[in-house]
């Protein structure tokens, strides 16, 4: 992880913008009162995403299966459920 003034980022853009790119390197641009940003590449930003719905969707797999040991689970037939998907 890189932290760069933003007067540098602007003269050295492309150097950083390819670092990013190629290398995965995360750089912080540090601005004035500390409204800092964060560039990283594309792949590594749909990546941070992914693990984030992922994490999600663990979540509410943990959650019922706690409904389940806890007894608030719901049983239903094939049939009900099919007729549940025709409504």
């Amino acid at each position: 992880m890189l932290a760069v003034n933003y007067s540098t980022i602007r003269n050295k853009l492309k150097e950083y913008c390819d670092r990013v790119t190629e290398d995965h390197e995360t750089v912080i641009v540090t601005r004035k009162n500390e409204k800092n940003v964060v560039i990283i590449s594309l792949d590594d930003w749909n990546a941070l995403c992914k693990a984030a719905r992922n994490a999600d969707y663990l979540g509410k797999i943990d959650r019922a299966m706690d409904d389940l040991q806890t007894g608030r689970g719901v049983t239903k037939t094939m049939e009900e459920l099919e007729a549940m998907e025709d409504e």
